[in-house]
């Protein structure tokens, strides 16, 4: 199962409800998922939508090039002026953040009320102390 994805805004955020794996075939693209995350997170700053909270609570999988494209959503979002909060992952995808430190780099927050007042807030202190 390849990565699918529905947005949704709450005031000035994006949510991204993740569906499916965050893999290597979801970082090149392929038939089944044709648009890498980056892209997306891309064309959404592009669009100054760059306070974006990503719902992972029905990702089922996370390899180590999932977690090349969630850092390139980050910095994308961070080099203007925007942020990414994630919420909702599961435990082994909390494992995986774990393990890679990634958890040290992008907020997780325990639900999409408390992503979405962060961001609105404009409380980015995590683009300020990795950007």
């Amino acid at each position: 199962m390849s990565m699918s994805y529905d947005l949704r805004r709450v005031g000035d955020v994006t949510i991204l409800d993740i569906v499916g794996r965050i893999d290597i075939s979801t970082a090149r693209g392929s038939d089944t998922a044709p648009k890498r995350l980056r892209e997306v997170i891309r064309e959404l700053a592009e669009r100054g939508q760059t306070s974006i909270v990503l719902n992972l609570n029905y990702v089922t999988y996370i390899d180590s090039s999932g977690i090349g494209e969630l850092v390139a959503a980050i910095t994308t979002l961070r080099n203007r002026g925007g942020d990414l909060k994630v919420i909702h992952p599961n435990t082994v995808v909390q494992h995986v953040l774990a393990l890679t430190r990634l958890e040290n780099v992008v907020e997780v927050l325990p639900d999409e009320g408390s992503a979405v007042r962060a961001l609105s807030s404009g409380d980015n202190a995590g683009a300020a102390k990795h950007g």
